[in-house]
């Protein structure tokens, strides 16, 4: 099969769905190599975790760019047809949320990954200009797409309910988070990383944006209320306006044990995940939590929030709280900390959860969605 994706977050973002257009794409190559592979992207950033496709020779792989420069961004919604039409692709997976225009009066069959509808279930967390600009692009996807892949079953019943999709229409297909987390590191690496960020205590860890959804404030607050002298609070994420509120809660009350870091290298987190006691994920609601993930292949006890898709992702690796309740998360930290064989059992619970997101799983899976749309 020749198939073609929608690779602009492979090559222009190294977070959330750069993350995921970059672990399909890995799996797809190495466990699936039989097929030829096109990578359709506007441009081609200077980050370094492109380089493994821009340097090796890959027989069933090629990069493809626009021809014009000036065009770009309306190449990829409105001319690739045309260039996937040439190449004689079979499939096109938009990989994130979108497809382009003219697939299939080109005859051309089409994939769309919806990763969630976050935006119109909390629309007062996005502008207005954005949120039209998402509806359009998600529903139009979903209307058009031949198979919809939701990353959760909580994102299928969203797109069920949101934009009245047949749910026989959808597949679920989870992810995995990147390899370089299941590697286990040598003490000395972990305190290389933690002296650099001046870590002196255990730590209660949260890798997420430093935004209201995320809910880091209450997280501070559960942790002001066990007062856990002996720990200290790492929050890991992108800055936005609301770490002002967080910022003045721990000045408000003096919180010295309590750190904040926005812009960590990505190869830290391992070692920042498996130097923790306990990760925290207290956020309202998501599309599935990669970051659990990566906590449960780090070999750390998670706590995580009810309401959305954690419960999928976690698994029995993980403790759930009501992220509107400062009593209940509280006390399910509390409960970890003070437990070691539950910290222990959730640990081994966890490893064996997180078995079934395996990248091999995942690339068949996709193939055999592949198959039976051209079928």
């Amino acid at each position: 099969m020749k198939i073609g994706f929608d690779a602009k977050r492979a090559f222009n973002n190294n977070t959330g769905l750069g993350n995921y257009s970059r672990f399909i794409i890995d799996a797809l190559l190495k466990y699936t190599p039989e097929n030829n592979y096109f990578a359709y992207t506007p441009k081609i950033s200077k980050a370094a975790f492109t380089e493994k496709y821009t340097n090796e020779a890959l027989s069933n792989f090629q990069i493809k760019l626009p021809k014009s420069k000036k065009l770009k961004s309306f190449w990829r919604s409105f001319l690739i047809s045309k260039d996937l039409r040439k190449d004689e692709i079979q499939i096109f997976h938009g990989l994130s949320n979108e497809l382009p225009i003219g697939l299939k009066r080109k005859k051309i069959k089409s994939i769309v990954t919806i990763h969630d509808l976050i935006f119109e279930r909390y629309p007062n967390l996005y502008p207005a200009f954005d949120r039209f600009i998402y509806h359009l692009k998600f529903k139009k996807a979903c209307q058009h797409a031949d198979v919809i892949v939701a990353i959760s079953e909580q994102t299928k019943r969203d797109i069920v309910n949101f934009y009245q999709v047949n749910p026989e229409k959808i597949e679920v297909i989870y992810q995995d988070s990147d390899d370089i987390f299941k590697t286990k590191l040598e003490e000395e690496q972990i305190e290389a990383v933690k002296t650099k960020y001046d870590i002196q205590k255990k730590y209660l860890l949260c890798v997420a944006t430093i935004a209201k959804r995320k809910n880091q404030l209450m997280l501070i607050k559960a942790f002001h209320k066990l007062h856990l002298t002996d720990y200290e609070l790492v929050l890991v994420g992108r800055k936005s306006d609301y770490q002002n509120q967080i910022e003045s809660y721990i000045r408000e009350h003096s919180l010295t044990n309590i750190k904040i870091f926005n812009k960590v290298p990505f190869t830290d987190l391992p070692a920042l995940y498996q130097g923790s006691s306990l990760f925290v994920y207290p956020s309202f609601f998501e599309g599935f939590g990669i970051p659990i993930l990566e906590a449960l292949h780090s070999g750390i006890p998670v706590i995580a929030a009810t309401g959305s898709c954690l419960e999928e992702a976690g698994g029995k690796g993980a403790l759930y709280a009501n992220p509107y309740d400062l009593n209940d998360l509280s006390s399910k930290i509390l409960q970890v900390l003070s437990n070691k064989s539950l910290r222990k059992q959730m640990v081994l619970d966890g490893k064996q959860h997180i078995a079934q997101f395996s990248a091999e799983n995942i690339a068949k899976q996709l193939v055999i969605i592949y198959q039976n749309t051209l079928a």
